[in-house]
């Protein structure tokens, strides 16, 4: 009968060690969204979503690894006035809504391709960008059955967010780098030309100004209402910010390079949110 080596044996404990500490780190967040004192976290790798209380991260919801099941590559995320969380996936060309028990309904059939952004309407309906098809949809909730149906046409576009006007502003990887949409549907270029390295999110603030995280310069732009786009903050921490959304008058990045959270003030001052420092 062969015997065990030690050396394997601790091997082995070390590897169970490291993948028991790896399941409560953030592996490689995307997107955030957040309602009252939580906040959602997409995952890439996890693959599925996090959620935040208290500073203190639990998996929401652990998808499978295999391809093409639900939220195995989830992209987005959006939370609704009610507190509802609805995540985009890729893998299964699908938004979907979870319920009250936290498991993940399909709202659209997989009608959508690549889903890069959500946003939620006055009305409760979805707006949702589509980089495949380079196309908005609108999956309209507020009716007695769920439609998908398309908004407008963007090229390539990525990160989506709803102004007070309820105007829908689009970040574009195309040939012009920021599009506004109007509620009847009019198409224009805010920003014309390739403004940005690699922009990803947009989030309106409430000094009315556009802010766009940009992953190859490591920064976040500022467009005022008036005026040209400028860095607003650049560097350090930063690695690769993404995901973005306002929460508590602060500016929640998010970036999986770092794989944290970072929040952003008013006067450009960057803290880690998560993971929490220790200590």
């Amino acid at each position: 009968m062969k015997t065990v080596k030690p050396l394997f044996c601790f091997a082995l404990i070390a590897w169970f060690l490291s993948a028991a500490a790896a399941a409560e780190e953030l592996q490689y967040p995307l997107a955030v969204a957040a309602h009252g004192d939580t906040i959602y976290l997409v995952d890439l790798n996890l693959p599925g979503v996090w959620k935040a209380s208290d500073g203190k991260l639990s998996v929401y919801f652990q998808a499978d690894k295999k391809f093409r099941t639900p939220l195995n590559r989830p992209r987005c995320a959006a939370v609704d006035r009610d507190g509802r969380l609805y995540v985009g996936d890729s893998a299964t060309r699908e938004v979907y809504r979870f319920d009250a028990d936290g498991r993940p309904q399909p709202l659209t059939s997989g009608a959508i391709g690549i889903p890069m952004g959500i946003a939620i309407t006055a009305e409760g309906d979805l707006l949702v960008s589509d980089l495949e098809v380079h196309r908005i949809w609108k999956v309209k909730l507020s009716g007695e059955k769920t439609v998908t149906e398309k908004y407008a046409d963007v090229a390539a576009p990525t990160g989506v967010c709803l102004d007070e006007r309820q105007r829908l502003w689009v970040v574009s990887r195309g040939t012009n780098a920021l599009y506004r949409v109007t509620p009847d549907k009019k198409v224009s270029e805010v920003i014309s030309g390739r403004a940005f390295d690699l922009p990803h999110e947009v989030a309106i603030g409430v000094d009315g100004a556009a802010y766009i995280s940009d992953g190859y310069a490591k920064a976040i732009w500022r467009l005022p209402a008036e005026g040209k786009p400028e860095k607003w903050f650049s560097g350090e921490p930063l690695v690769n910010p993404v995901g973005l959304t306002w929460h508590g008058g602060k500016l929640l990045v998010v970036d999986p390079r770092a794989k944290a959270v970072f929040q952003i003030d008013m006067e450009a001052k960057i803290s880690v949110l998560l993971p929490a420092p220790k200590g």
